[in-house]
């Protein structure tokens, strides 16, 4: 069975198919090059573009989009660097350098802004193998009915808007009226306020997080494994491989590229937590544990006043999301030779 469900070694066929291309070209360019040959292979962009038209119109929202809302305000990064005075705006206020960075590294938060961060950022990776096993599950449900069913169960939460499932998730946990102290208080134990308490924030944040999204972040590993050739399974079965041997040695090998894509992308906003939930979950008592950079950033720049400062802070964080992508990736490349780039 194992030989059967063996992955060929297709390294020999690379190299030969790359010289292949490599001589391939050669003699294209070659012939391109000769006097009288020189055609427009490649046409001007414009040509290009009116060629493919449908397809640039069906893009042009999509880059409409990123060049207005995330390419466009990249001008405001600058008072960063700036004591910014709105009086003066953004241009004419004054130079003070790294100033500001300066005050967040040396001040009294720092740590703790990274720990919580990176803690309840890493704990949220639990719900990356979750979304692969649900897919892997979904995928093997054989009754389409059913399997729509379920499907829509699971994708719905994503739905809710976050104030919506903070506001269910403190009702359930509520100390008077929660389920969960209800089933506490029926098994002989006290009745706990679990949104008070340090030591549960992190795990209300994550696991809610993880019922919301489990269904929605699937769909796209499912549409990985809608390219498995059927052919495989077929044989396989007919080889008399069990369907976990057929899941472990067909489907896995073949969302592997996926996965590892999705694992770089995720650790490139390792450093981004969702600001709304842990506003919302926030409380004078967990504060220690439920303070990270998006609320610190949210406090002393929007309540605070303190803009240039804030977008120091920010700044800081999304470099800090950059080398965590590259450094993902560059390991990605070197383990697995799939990579971003």
């Amino acid at each position: 069975m194992k030989n059967f469900l063996k992955i060929p070694n297709y390294s020999n066929y690379k190299h030969n198919d790359n010289n292949f291309r490599q001589n391939n070209s050669l003699s294209i360019s070659s012939k391109n090059c000769k006097p009288g040959k020189v055609k427009a292979a490649s046409d001007t962009l414009l040509k290009r573009i009116h060629k493919h038209r449908a397809l640039y119109i069906f893009m042009l929202p999509a880059i409409i989009y990123v060049a207005i809302f995330y390419y466009g305000p990249m001008y405001g990064i600058q008072i960063a660097f700036k004591d910014y005075n709105s009086a003066f705006g953004i241009w004419n206020s004054k130079w003070v350098g790294f100033k500001h960075f300066k005050d967040f590294f040396g001040g009294y938060y720092f740590g703790r802004l990274i720990k919580n961060t990176f803690a309840i950022s890493f704990y949220s990776l639990i719900d990356f193998p979750i979304q692969i096993i649900v897919a892997l599950m979904l995928n093997e449900i054989r009754n389409y009915k059913y399997k729509k069913f379920v499907q829509t169960v699971l994708y719905a939460p994503h739905f809710i808007s976050t104030v919506v499932m903070v506001g269910i998730v403190t009702t359930m946990l509520s100390p008077s009226i929660g389920v969960v102290n209800h089933i506490i208080e029926l098994l002989g134990y006290e009745r706990q306020y679990f949104i008070i308490q340090p030591a549960a924030f992190r795990h209300i944040y994550v696991w809610s997080g993880v019922w919301q999204e489990m269904g929605w972040g699937a769909i796209i590993y499912l549409a990985a494994l809608s390219n498995v050739d059927i052919q495989l399974h077929e044989a396989a079965t007919i080889d008399g491989a069990s369907r976990m041997q057929r899941i472990k040695y067909i489907n896995i090998p073949t969302i592997t590229p996926t996965i590892v894509i999705m694992l770089i992308l995720r650790m490139g906003r390792i450093a981004t937590v969702g600001y709304e939930k842990a506003f919302l979950l926030q409380n004078d008592l967990n504060i220690a544990v439920s303070e990270i950079i998006s609320t610190y950033v949210y406090r002393r720049g929007l309540v605070g006043g303190q803009y240039s400062f804030s977008t120091a802070v920010g700044l800081f964080n999304n470099v800090l999301n950059i080398i965590m992508l590259l450094i993902a990736n560059a390991i990605s490349r070197k383990i697995s030779e799939t990579s971003l780039f």
